[in-house]
């Protein structure tokens, strides 16, 4: 990678795969943060695939200038490294939701922030790349979903999620979406100093 992408509006996943072509979502990136990170912290790569699950725009800068930019701008330094800092807390409850926590709950903090980092309540996403997302077959996530949009939290047809009841989103989904929600707003968006 050469590049790193800001992303201003959409939604695109870091995939970890497999030898044989399986993979999950490792970390998904929207208007608060950039598509390639560790390559613009001086990484020659990283071993994922990024998807872009929802399109959007994207700035885009060469690997080297962000490297320059960052050692010679101490405040977007120190915004780097708190964004750096939320992705890898991110990246670890993903690791958790993975392992101990059912589809349906992993289903509600993906649907969750996609809603946060796009900013709306309708979204197209196709039940093929939220399956590959959550390292799932289709035909279970398509249960998960049905079971949602029956219990009335999301509406679903034809590649286009709407989002009808956040709260009750909130209310299915794991403790993992709270969690992150919570240190994102914490480091990356602290309250102003008076």
């Amino acid at each position: 990678m050469r590049f790193v992408y800001f992303v201003e509006s959409g939604l695109c996943s870091l995939m970890t795969i497999t030898r044989d072509g399986q993979g999950v979502e490792a970390t998904s990136i929207g208007r608060e943060g950039l598509v390639g990170l560790a390559v613009g912290l001086g990484g020659p790569s990283m071993p994922v695939e990024t998807i872009v699950q929802v399109s959007g725009s994207a700035l885009r800068m060469s690997a080297d200038a962000f490297r320059r930019e960052r050692l010679r701008d101490p405040a977007l330094r120190d915004l780097i490294d708190r964004y750096a800092h939320t992705l890898l807390v991110h990246l670890l409850q993903s690791a958790a939701c993975n392992r101990l926590h059912n589809l349906q709950e992993r289903c509600c903090r993906w649907l969750l922030g996609a809603h946060d980092r796009l900013n709306r309540s309708s979204f197209p996403l196709t039940q093929e790349l939220l399956a590959t997302a959550l390292g799932v077959r289709r035909p279970s996530l398509s249960l998960a979903l049905r079971t949602l949009q029956r219990a009335g939290l999301i509406s679903y047809r034809r590649g286009q999620i709407t989002i009808l009841n956040r709260e009750g989103l909130e209310a299915a989904s794991c403790e993992c979406y709270a969690v992150v929600r919570r240190h994102l707003e914490k480091v990356l968006m602290p309250t102003p100093r008076p």
